[in-house]
């Protein structure tokens, strides 16, 4: 049974990555955790605050998201019956990043679904602060999907990577079976002025290899000093479809992350974006 945490604020952008998610799981037995987060919307509504007590606040806002929580359980069932999937709704009085670590921790979470901005919306942006919070910080492989993005069956994944770490195995099977259920192509991407590779990258790859075995794989070895311009060039010039990277210190990802502009950073992502956090997890 798969586990997946789609967090939402009840935005276009939330609903888009929640009917994805359904899509790219609708052959697997799946179970959907649908939260909702309010404790950030208790102290931004401050004319509600002037005029009604905490408590009572807090309760409105509560019954609210129950509410928008129910409506988005029946667009569900709408749009998308599936006997193999089945769903809870959680409303929270907690911080989005803090309750979607608790959920993870509790029902051993395999995977976060979640649109890479929410209501604010700002297209200067690559990433919601909300998002890049959960992105750098909750240990649980995590599929951004950006705002608008229609559904497009993964036919073909790439996965850059320098063999330097060992990765976990469990994330490697999710990928595996997330790519076999629709035949994908997983590329692994080695960017390196050097074809050559050392005994530890070598033990990795073939790990990787032996993990990945029921997926079509091909090994590629591109010349380059600039990751994301390599990956960007290789994205645009094989029609890849979703982008695989791992979130470990020092890695291609984490630089990424820690810019928050598009015009910072020479990589646009405009394709699903899978983030394995490299974590050992039960």
């Amino acid at each position: 049974m798969r586990k997946i945490l789609v967090p939402t604020d009840f935005s276009d952008n939330a609903m888009n990555a929640l009917k994805y998610a359904l899509e790219l799981f609708k052959y697997e037995r799946s179970e959907f955790f649908i939260m909702h987060a309010y404790q950030d919307e208790i102290y931004t509504d401050t004319s509600l605050l002037e005029s009604e007590p905490l408590d009572k606040v807090t309760k409105i806002i509560r019954d609210k998201s129950q509410v928008q929580l129910e409506k988005t359980l029946k667009k569900i069932n709408e749009i998308s019956p599936n006997p193999r999937h089945t769903y809870h709704i959680i409303s929270a009085n907690n911080m989005l990043m803090d309750e979607a670590d608790k959920i993870v921790d509790d029902e051993n979470i395999d995977i976060i679904v979640m649109g890479t901005r929410g209501k604010t919306d700002d297209r200067k942006l690559t990433f919601g602060s909300h998002t890049l919070q959960i992105l750098k910080y909750v240990q649980c492989p995590v599929l951004a999907i950006l705002a608008g993005y229609k559904y497009t069956q993964p036919k073909h994944i790439l996965f850059p990577t320098d063999y330097m770490i060992p990765y976990k195995r469990r994330e490697l099977k999710l990928l595996c079976e997330m790519a076999f259920s629709y035949r994908a192509i997983i590329d692994l991407l080695y960017i390196s002025n050097s074809k050559k590779l050392s005994l530890r990258q070598e033990d990795n790859q073939k790990f990787i290899k032996e993990t990945l075995s029921k997926n079509s794989i091909n090994f590629k070895t591109i010349k380059g000093k600039s990751i994301s311009n390599a990956i960007y060039k290789y994205i645009r010039e094989n029609k890849i479809d979703m982008l695989v990277l791992v979130n470990t210190r020092q890695s291609f990802l984490e630089s990424i992350l820690f810019q928050s502009t598009i015009d910072k950073i020479s990589l646009h992502i405009d394709i699903p974006f899978l983030t394995l956090q490299n974590i050992r997890r039960s």
